[in-house]
């Protein structure tokens, strides 16, 4: 039992640097840094969204408490566009406003765990969902899959089943994927769907990168499946497509009696997103289609220089690309970080170790190729250029 001057138990482990452990050499570089560690845009949002615009005169107490469900401008805003992307038109008293995906997800983690309760974990992941299932005390089990679905003779079914114990009570699922860009197909997401209802399983849906596909059609949403619908928890985030992360606006749903739950819990954690860029994200919902489409554009051609530069395939979506540096590591090295070294020194570049991302995945890198302007991104691909035609022993590739 912790006592003073120790934290608990379910929060020694978290860490404020999840990132890298650069930061120091980082410090002391220098030169231009390209920060490419960490998931943002270069990109201002949409004009008529930012609260600069939102006059107090035409929002009267624009300053005070939004409702804890959230402002009715936003639920109707994320209500219709739930309905246009999904065809799934969703209970009024099942959708609630939360501050951002992180805090929606650990709102959620914190209504439906409990300690000692089990979370199925695909790897590589999000790094910041590892630390939510752990700071309530439940584990978050990890499962390498989001790099092999694609091998011969891979039956992903068959490896979520083998993760399952009496403990496991929620599935995480994230498609389009942070850090691969990779996205389940149909038949992936059925196979998910039977293990969920075989073992009576919650499924934690993340949505926060579903405006960023970069195929010609969105993909169809798990969550809104017939075999997913009844047991997901859906959160979906302004954060990425809409270059609104600082605004921490993002809404979820699910059935309509854990969703009440949810409303509760958030009630006693942060109480209400920040009313001002509620109004504002109500806006971008409902006006901002042409500058989203701008917006994915311009990724997509961001996502095909740094694939072409890394020389792998182009993420179907997302903002990042995740590496395997085996090939530039020197003989024996056991993890990524002689390249996350290389990177910073000779280039001025920032990247997320792998680990970050799954204990699998010691020698990985994960790059976001949204976090710069496209010309700033230019001059970190050319100045990476020479570290990555090195090969493991140091020669010309």
């Amino acid at each position: 039992m912790p006592r003073f001057a120790s934290p608990s138990a379910t929060t020694a482990t978290l860490s404020t640097g999840v990132f890298s452990g650069l930061g120091e050499r980082a410090r002391s570089h220098t030169g231009p840094l390209y920060p490419l560690h960490v998931g943002d845009t270069w990109r201002e949002p949409w004009e008529g969204g930012r609260v600069e615009n939102l006059a107090p005169a035409d929002h009267p107490l624009l300053y005070t408490y939004a409702p804890v469900q959230g402002e009715p401008s936003l639920l109707a805003a994320a209500r219709d566009k739930i309905a246009r992307r999904s065809g799934r038109l969703i209970d009024p008293e099942a959708l609630c406003v939360v501050s951002g995906a992180t805090s929606g997800l650990s709102v959620v983690a914190q209504t439906i765990l409990d300690p000692g309760d089990e979370v199925l974990l695909p790897a590589p992941f999000w790094p910041l969902i590892r630390g939510i299932i752990a700071s309530r005390g439940a584990t978050p089990v990890q499962i390498p899959l989001w790099d092999r679905l694609a091998d011969p003779g891979f039956d992903l079914e068959a490896t979520l089943e083998r993760a399952i114990t009496p403990r496991t009570v929620a599935l995480y699922l994230n498609s389009p994927h942070n850090p691969t860009g990779g996205m389940l197909t149909p038949e992936m997401a059925a196979a998910c769907a039977r293990v969920a209802r075989r073992h009576d399983l919650w499924v934690l849906s993340d949505e926060v990168y579903e405006d960023l596909y970069y195929g010609d059609t969105p993909p169809e949403p798990l969550w809104a499946r017939d075999d997913l619908i009844d047991r997901a928890i859906v959160v979906h985030s302004l954060s990425k497509a809409y270059g609104y992360a600082g605004a921490r606006v993002g809404y979820a749903h699910g059935p309509r009696a854990v969703m009440q739950a949810v409303r509760a819990t958030q009630t006693f954690q942060v109480y209400c997103a920040p009313r001002p860029m509620q109004l504002g994200a109500a806006r971008l919902i409902a006006h901002a289609d042409d500058w989203l489409a701008q917006t994915r554009e311009l990724y997509r051609e961001a996502a095909d220089k740094t694939a072409r530069a890394f020389g792998v395939a182009t993420p179907a979506g997302g903002t990042f690309l995740f590496v395997d540096a085996a090939r530039w590591l020197p003989p024996g090295a056991s993890d990524a970080m002689p390249f996350l070294e290389r990177c910073l020194d000779e280039a001025g570049v920032l990247l997320t170790p792998g680990l970050s991302s799954g204990d699998a995945y010691a020698t990985w890198v994960r790059l976001c190729f949204t976090s710069v302007a496209p010309e700033v991104l230019d001059e970190a691909l050319t100045k990476l250029a020479p570290v990555l035609a090195a090969t493991s022993r140091g020669g010309p590739s």
